[in-house]
């Protein structure tokens, strides 16, 4: 087993953030598309992206990849699949089906037929009629979508946006592969002073401190490949350790998360305790307007209240209002705003110099990008991904 397809799996919108990511770690993406980035790599490749993806939600073994417009199509392809290589004898293997715009409709059948190829194929390799699925877990999914059929095994278990640190949660809290994204596309640096005046919880303080640390953001947590006899405990051992040698002792300036409410203010501070990174940012209770203003070449990333969070559409209207009366005062400053609100920039009182779409969840949001001057000598390890950059 010398190369291995896998598949980064990912939000709408997160593609070429998450290529960037794979391409840090040294691994080149083989092709994209809608919530997917595909990688040629080995076994080590399993436990780096794991462990070092921020914005990936799972990664998972390509088994297969074929059209098939009924069942006698799919059942034959994937008999004809090396399941054998890495489903032993004894191992689970629960199926999970998706179906959009195909011949085939049912789900759960697909399901089913999906199972019966399987065991069909494994009947013959491992010459058993029975298998009593004890073992290791090996969770197959089959997606077909426009009879296109994908054909995968997982290798994250729980995705990957639960890091480990957050053991309560707020209303609504905004998902960290979602909030590390909201990091990357923005000019932020380590060296630069950030604010989040709505930080809620704390997540994304709590990511940007995890990323300018390069603190892997897997490093604390099991995943469901790290007892597979494909993926060694040593290649377990030599991802963490090159984990633990990037590791940053302390950034040189504090981040700042504040919001009003002032349980969720005690949650972040837990969560960040948890996360390893309580020393490197500062959660206060405070009202967004008496947000702190004296540094120059400040970075604001915020996930404000929209409609979905408040009922009120002409309160959500006048923080977006008072919002943009704050930052004219801040003509050196950058800043990145996620949110959901229908007329945001109208309300806001300017034109986003650059809009991306992004999902909070299942609710589209638009991410509102204004980029204010360089600082002198800055860092260029913060700068924002194209929208085409594959």
């Amino acid at each position: 087993m010398q190369s291995i397809e896998l598949v980064a799996q990912t939000a709408f919108g997160m593609e070429a953030i998450v290529a960037r990511e794979l391409r840090q770690l040294g691994y080149e993406p083989t092709g994209r598309e809608d919530g997917r980035v595909r990688f040629l790599a080995d076994p080590l490749a399993i436990c780096r992206a794991n462990m070092w993806l921020r914005c990936a939600d799972r990664v998972a073994i390509v088994m297969g990849d074929f059209p098939a417009r009924d069942f006698d199509e799919l059942f034959d392809q994937i008999k004809e699949l090396p399941w054998e290589e890495w489903i032993g004898v004894d191992d689970q293997f629960p199926v999970t089906a998706s179906v959009v715009r195909s011949s085939i409709r049912s789900g759960v059948a697909t399901q089913k037929m999906v199972k019966r190829a399987i065991v069909e194929r494994l009947r013959k390799t491992h010459n058993r009629h029975w298998f009593q699925e004890t073992g290791q877990e090996y969770r197959v999914d089959c997606s077909i979508i426009r009879d296109q059929v994908l054909m995968t095994i997982d290798t994250t278990g729980s995705g990957l946006h639960k890091r480990g640190y957050r053991r309560l949660a707020g209303e609504a809290p905004l998902r960290e592969t979602l909030a590390a994204a909201l990091v990357q596309l923005s000019y932020w640096s380590p060296g630069r002073f950030l604010i989040d005046p709505f930080c809620g919880t704390g997540t994304i303080p709590i990511e940007a401190a995890l990323w300018g640390r390069r603190l892997a953001p897997g490093r604390n947590r099991q995943f469901t490949a790290d007892k597979w006899p494909q993926v060694p405990a040593a290649l377990w051992r030599e991802a963490a350790q090159e984990a633990k040698d990037l590791e940053i002792h302390k950034l040189p300036f504090a981040i700042a998360g504040s919001d009003i409410d002032g349980k969720a203010i005690k949650l972040a501070r837990k969560s960040a305790q948890e996360a390893g990174v309580a020393g490197d940012v500062q959660f206060t209770v405070r009202d967004f307007v008496d947000m702190p203003s004296s540094r120059d070449y400040g970075v604001l990333i915020a996930n404000p209240p929209y409609g979905e969070r408040m009922s009120d559409r002409e309160s959500v209207a006048k923080i977006n209002r008072d919002l943009g009366e704050l930052l004219t005062m801040l003509d050196t400053w950058s800043y990145y705003i996620l949110t959901a609100a229908p007329f945001f920039e109208r309300q806001f009182g300017r034109r986003a110099d650059r809009r991306r779409k992004l999902y909070n969840g299942k609710i589209e949001c638009t991410y509102y990008q204004y980029t204010g001057p360089k600082p002198p000598q800055e860092a260029l390890e913060g700068f924002p991904i194209e929208d085409d950059e594959a």
